[in-house]
């Protein structure tokens, strides 16, 4: 399951990519539904990265820079979440690093290019290549105080 969640500054952007994913019939879980003005980011980054962690699923985030929900998102334990501004950086994210969140900063990314980051990120996998199982296990092994 993919969960989504926006603050007031990406809410917009947000409602733009569920009608891209339900065009490409991408099941996805709408968790800020309703528009806030004047909302704080943290409480939406902890809300899909608590639902990602638990559920093991994938979420999508968007606020105007993206820097604030990426910093939240990866305080909830077992989030890898990323800003990802191309296709590129989207790929390497999951092939290399695991991501389980994308952060879309919706003041520098505007919808078409926010179609192909989304799509290049869900269409990839983690290679599950030695050297990033190790970096990744080095980063869980901190974070649970080992």
């Amino acid at each position: 399951m993919i969960y989504l969640g926006a603050d007031h500054a990406g809410f917009e952007l947000k409602e733009k990519i569920k009608k891209f994913l339900n065009k490409k019939k991408i099941n996805y879980e709408d968790l800020t539904p309703k528009f806030k003005e004047g909302d704080d980011y943290p409480e939406i980054a902890f809300k899909i990265g608590e639902k990602v962690s638990r559920d093991r699923g994938n979420g999508i985030l968007f606020c105007g820079s993206g820097n604030g929900m990426a910093i939240a998102a990866n305080k909830v334990k077992g989030i890898r979440a990323v800003e990802a501004y191309d296709r590129i950086s989207a790929k390497l994210s999951r092939e290399d690093n695991d991501s389980n969140i994308l952060v879309l900063g919706s003041w520098f990314i505007k919808e078409g290019k926010a179609e192909e980051i989304v799509l290049k990120w869900l269409n990839i996998r983690f290679s599950g290549l030695e050297r990033h199982k190790r970096r990744i296990k080095k980063i869980e092994d901190y974070e649970n105080g080992k």
